[in-house]
């Protein structure tokens, strides 16, 4: 799974996903991508479950990017623990997404292919996606 090598601080506030993407909003190597329609926290499982999702469909055929990368921690504390006592360890690392975010991008396989690919993908996500191409910008 993905997770970063080290970071400034070990833990993080929660934050608040506000506005539309400014980057990584249109395609940049792929010619086809898979765009966030809503602003979500992503988990580095969640893009691991979509990562193979794609790769099996498209049976290794052609490229795959990943263009986001899950770099927040969150915390949580075990189940019946009371309240105090700080703030829990690392939980999970998640991916803060803004609509309008390309989050995968596919080159070198037909448009029908891609497009069940990226549903397959989508089934897997928390966000309501949108099936985007070079054509269409």
């Amino acid at each position: 799974m993905l997770l970063p090598k080290n970071t400034k601080h070990r833990k993080q506030h929660k934050g608040r996903i506000h506005g539309n993407a400014k980057g990584n909003h249109d395609l940049a190597f792929g010619f086809y991508g898979l765009k966030a329609l809503q602003p979500e926290r992503i988990t580095a499982r969640q893009i691991e479950a979509s990562r193979r999702a794609i790769t099996r469909y498209l049976k290794r055929a052609g490229r795959l990017w990943i263009m986001i990368f899950p770099d927040v921690p969150v915390t949580g504390k075990p189940a019946e623990v009371r309240m105090g006592k700080g703030k829990g360890s690392i939980d999970r690392w998640v991916c803060r997404v803004k609509p309008g975010t390309i989050m995968f991008e596919v080159d070198g396989v037909d448009r029908e292919l891609a497009k069940k690919a990226f549903e397959l993908a989508s089934a897997k996500l928390p966000v309501k996606t949108k099936f985007v191409s070079l054509d269409q910008f």
